[in-house]
């Protein structure tokens, strides 16, 4: 019924267009293929980074960019060499969180200097563009992840760059992927049905990609009682349940509480502020995992 609407709008040759290429094969031939790789860029490793680990939730309001923030002051905390790359270029938060407002200068090579804060080199759209909204298409917004992943001076060494992502699995991903090689992702979602749909797309993204999934941070998973300690469960085991026929491992539960929001608008994450929190201590752990996984990875190549 939809179809034959859009036939009274369309010319009466759309149908013969339509029969024409309804049984073409969508795979492309041999020479689209070769045309469509000298298109693509080549992936090389980024000068003065050991590690690029991602951070991605599929759907947003999960709090993927507070993940990143903390874990980036928690890996920093433990002597690591940590840059944090906001690459969400439609709605940056990492200057925010990270208490940073100043536009980075710029080195006799035209690199920017990512601003330090924290322990922590930060570069983020929101530090380059005012208060006013990035209405840009496709490939301004590749153009912009670039610069910002391979126009910023990340020396003189970096063992590990965390990347925040947008929401989704849209082009800049594919654009990272394609750009650098990435050590692996760590996945973010509430424990929320709809939440963990969505991030099960993101997880078959990447595994298509042939990424390492370093494992899953359940957010926002319980709560706990300021008098007594008790732990009590918002959403029973779904995420639970969402790992296990993923096979994924959960790095973290980070609690529901106050003090996570508070601390992430006042731009001092709750890793440093309140290091004895439940959710802090969870970051630590969470840290400690990645550590862990990136110890264990064969050593990387273009």
């Amino acid at each position: 019924m939809i179809f034959n609407q859009i036939l009274r709008i369309f010319p009466r040759n759309f149908v013969q267009i339509r029969e024409k290429y309804s049984t073409t094969s969508s795979k492309p031939d041999a020479r689209q293929a070769e045309l469509m790789a000298k298109s693509l860029p080549k992936r090389a490793l980024l000068p003065h980074v050991q590690d690029i680990v991602i951070v991605a939730s599929g759907k947003g309001g999960v709090g993927k960019s507070t993940c990143a923030a903390n874990l980036a002051v928690s890996l920093a905390a433990q002597g690591k060499s940590v840059g944090l790359l906001d690459a969400d270029i439609f709605g940056p938060s990492i200057p925010l969180m990270m208490n940073l407002s100043e536009t980075p200068l710029v080195d006799d090579k035209n690199l920017m200097i990512p601003p330090l804060n924290y322990g922590v080199k930060c570069i983020s759209m929101g530090l380059l563009v005012n208060q006013g909204p990035v209405v840009w298409r496709g490939p301004l917004v590749m153009s912009a992840l670039q610069r910002l992943l391979k126009g910023t001076n990340w020396g003189p060494s970096l063992d590990v760059l965390i990347v925040d992502t947008p929401p989704g699995t849209g082009d800049v991903h594919l654009s990272l992927h394609q750009n650098v090689p990435v050590s692996g992702v760590v996945l973010v979602s509430t424990p929320q049905t709809a939440a963990l749909e969505v991030t099960h797309r993101g997880a078959e993204m990447y595994k298509t990609l042939k990424v390492p999934i370093i494992g899953l941070v359940e957010n926002m998973s319980h709560a706990v009682c300021d008098n007594c300690q008790h732990r009590v469960s918002l959403f029973g085991a779904k995420t639970q349940k969402f790992a296990e026929n993923n096979k994924i491992n959960i790095l973290a539960s980070i609690p529901l509480e106050k003090d996570v929001m508070e601390c992430s608008d006042l731009g001092t994450p709750v890793s440093l502020k309140l290091p004895e929190s439940h959710a802090a201590k969870e970051y630590q752990s969470l840290s400690h995992k990645v550590i862990e996984f990136l110890t264990n990875q064969p050593p990387k190549i273009n």
